[in-house]
């Protein structure tokens, strides 16, 4: 089980998949999407199926304008659970950048059932529907169908299909035509506003379409690919007409020459955009940029009344969260405790539970990021009892376990190493019964029941293997070597201690163990 050539292979093998995904995960923050994904499809080639490398790549795709590509990953992420939230998530945004906004629509809701507590389901859902009633419209339209007769038209038809039949260049040519005669009427100008930068590249391509010689190998591949490109760009256009109206693109071109102020929607739409973009930036990592923009959001929010904006005061909540989330993660410790302490007192002054459970939460992430282990102890046992699923519960009890080890408090550290463990079976969920696992084998090293520990330890280990998770099985076997060695320590040790020593050792630790009972 423990040999040491599998055990070489099996970090190797870890070393090399993390390696990959963090070097994946810094390409994709730079922006370098093709590298990155490159990076991910290696990372996979060591660990085949991985969940979040799959979603990773996905997302990276995304990036790229390739929905059928991220499709396929979110869609394979989700192939052995089907309730992975992350993977759900995913399918729903390449879905929606697909422009199957009824389908995306569909899995917002089933990851929100999911995840209620996370905010990109809830805004998911409003995008969803906002671009759905951009794409149908009003209903009361006049609407052309195929009754009456229509003969005319049907050979008219007919021998336009036979005359480019038998001249394959004039396929391309009508092709072209119908292009510039788009091009030429009033919709022209709608395109240069929807595709902005890109339309210099449209514009190229159609050029390159007129230009290339069927009658060669070269020609046709250059002819094939410019017509996909601009195939592509015909239907990202309509995409963004259908996702974002023309009045939100003018109102962005003027917002450069202009000072900051709220695009004209209602305050409520305003507000959801806005929180669904600071939750986008904190998700890249673009922390700083995340603050800059949390700042003229909260400046906007000051401007409102409860009357002009329903749950004014969770919105101010919930950007006082980003705003915690953003400073943690640059290490602005003290800008972060305050943020979250604010996100905290407007749940309890208005009675917000999610903005309170919120608060007490991330606050015992800084606590607990700044080495003040009972400070976190005393939020999250506030926060226990209003944790709303299992897995919220073995996650918290799991921080809590590993703070009281912080603290050297062994016997409190594995009582909640074993709450965590039974929420997580309660959860079905492996990896934080593993999780779990450790943290009670630690609490019995602490302690001193080295033999304890090591049942739980081997335990840990099985779950690990079926888990595949090779990075922890390394570690595990590790800690299982060292605690087999101070076992043998001790017995060696007490070898080498003559009899009397040993009796009156032995007689000492019972003293002890009784409270001096028998000496009374």
């Amino acid at each position: 089980m423990f040999g040491g050539g599998d055990e070489e292979k099996d970090v190797e093998l870890a070393g090399s998949y993390d390696v990959f995904m963090s070097w994946a995960d810094t390409l994709y923050k730079r922006g370098d999407y093709l590298k990155a994904i490159k990076s991910y499809s290696q990372a996979l080639q060591f660990r085949a199926g991985d969940q979040l490398c799959l979603v990773s790549r996905s997302k990276a795709y995304l990036r790229l304008g390739d929905c059928k590509e991220a499709l396929r990953d979110a869609e394979a992420a989700l192939q052995d659970n089907k309730d992975y939230w992350r993977g759900m998530f995913q399918k729903a945004e390449a879905l929606f950048m697909q422009g199957d906004f009824e389908f995306a629509l569909v899995f917002y809701h089933r990851g929100n059932r999911l995840r209620p507590d996370l905010d990109s389901f809830r805004l998911g859902i409003q995008k969803s529907r906002e671009a759905i009633v951009n794409c149908v419209g009003t209903p009361d339209i006049v609407r052309l169908d195929t009754s009456g007769d229509l003969s005319f038209f049907k050979a008219q038809v007919e021998k336009k299909v036979k005359k480019r039949l038998a001249n394959p260049a004039a396929k391309k040519e009508s092709a072209i035509v119908k292009r510039s005669t788009v091009r030429s009427a009033n919709q022209d100008r709608t395109i240069r506003q929807m595709l902005g930068e890109l339309y210099g590249d449209k514009a190229y391509l159609e050029r390159l379409l007129k230009s290339a010689d069927e009658h060669t190998d070269t020609g046709r591949e250059i002819n094939k690919l410019a017509e996909e490109s601009l195939q592509y760009l015909d239907t990202r256009t309509e995409f963004w007409q259908q996702v974002k109206p023309m009045y939100a693109r003018k109102y962005e071109t003027r917002k450069a020459m202009t000072r900051y102020r709220p695009p004209k929607t209602t305050s409520q739409e305003y507000t959801l955009s806005e929180i669904e973009r600071l939750d986008q930036l904190l998700q890249e990592g673009s922390h700083e940029a995340a603050l800059k923009r949390a700042a003229k959001v909260m400046s906007v929010l000051e401007g409102y009344t409860e009357t002009q904006l329903a749950s004014l005061q969770a919105y101010k909540a919930k950007v006082h969260s980003v705003q915690g989330n953003a400073h943690l993660e640059l290490g602005n410790y003290k800008e972060s405790e305050r943020h979250h302490q604010a996100d905290l007192c407007l749940g309890r002054e208005h009675e917000i539970r999610e903005a309170e459970s919120r608060g007490l939460d991330n606050l015992g992430r800084v606590f607990a990021r700044m080495g003040r282990f009972q400070k976190a102890i005393d939020v999250w046992e506030i926060k226990l009892p209003m944790t709303s699923s299992p897995s919220e519960t073995t996650w918290l009890c799991h921080e809590l376990g590993r703070c009281y080890l912080e603290r050297s408090q062994a016997g409190r550290a594995r009582e909640y190493g074993e709450r965590s463990l039974q929420a997580a079976q309660e959860a079905e969920d492996d990896t934080w019964q593993l999780h779990a696992l450790v943290l009670i084998s630690q609490a019995e090293v602490q302690s001193g029941h080295l033999s304890s520990s090591l049942i739980s330890f081997e335990l840990a280990h099985e779950l690990a293997e079926v888990l595949m998770d090779a990075t922890a099985q390394a570690a595990i076997k590790a800690a299982i070597r060292d605690v087999n060695a101070r076992i043998a320590g001790k017995e060696e040790e007490c070898r080498q201690r003559g009899p009397k020593e040993r009796v009156a050792e032995d007689g000492a630790k019972t003293k002890k163990a009784t409270g001096g009972f028998w000496s009374k």
